[in-house]
């Protein structure tokens, strides 16, 4: 479980690293860590996980390959700096003192969601990496808001990781399963020439409901439902 991992991986992506010897190539336009990472967002976006290569990175910044360590300790880390930066949280507009504990993780948990669908590799990559600061303050902000909601301490831990289950799993199925109408007509017409063995799903049309944000918000609400006690 990535959790797990990140007390040791998260040091890498903070610790200082040495530059290699030998100074510096110069460019027209400067390296920073933060050119670094937004043009590797940019070629994960365009190339998926595969193709982020130091050396493409470097040829897309215009930079010599070996110039980018001064910045950045590994490919390793190039990843866990671009998955945090594209899950940076920074929050809902102020509302009043009514301390509306749903609405506030229905619009945490939509906004998580809406991320990963932009940078559709980051539902794949995040259970692989590091947990950075911008996924960890979003753990600790859920967290805090479900136990001043009332989810006992002795069953946080489970909450938290069924409300991570759902958000990466309605993400993961969302960005793989894309077919075109004709794809979905075809697959639903199979389906009803072969009833007689399913018949709940066909009467149901399950592969002609294409309402991905209706089905992630429903199922949300099933699962905060069981959340909090009842009053």
């Amino acid at each position: 479980m990535a959790a797990k991992r990140s007390g040791g991986q998260s040091k890498q992506s903070e610790r200082k690293v040495p530059p290699p010897s030998g100074p510096e190539p110069r460019s027209d336009q400067p390296l920073s860590l933060q050119r670094i990472v937004a043009t590797a967002v940019e070629l994960l976006d365009s190339e998926g996980i595969d193709g982020l290569k130091m050396r493409r990175l470097a040829d897309r910044l215009g930079a010599g390959a070996m110039s980018l360590y001064w910045h950045v300790g590994s490919k390793e880390e190039v990843f866990d700096l671009a998955l945090d930066s594209v899950l940076a949280y920074n929050g809902p507009a102020p509302i009043d003192a009514s301390e509306d504990w749903r609405g506030e993780v229905v619009h945490m948990l939509k906004d998580w969601r809406a991320g990963m669908l932009r940078h559709p590799w980051s539902a794949a990559l995040l259970p692989r990496r590091a947990l950075g600061p911008n996924i960890l303050f979003r753990l600790e902000l859920l967290s805090s808001t479900l136990s001043r909601a009332g989810v006992a301490d002795a069953d946080l831990n489970v909450a938290i990781w069924s409300l991570w289950n759902y958000v990466i799993g309605a993400t993961t199925t969302r960005a793989s399963f894309d077919l075109s109408d004709d794809d979905r007509a075809a697959a639903q017409q199979r389906l009803t020439s072969l009833s007689e063995h399913y018949p709940t799903i066909e009467r149901s049309r399950l592969l002609l409901d294409n309402d991905w944000d209706g089905a992630f918000s429903k199922g949300l609400d099933f699962l905060l439902d069981g959340l909090v006690p009842k009053q």
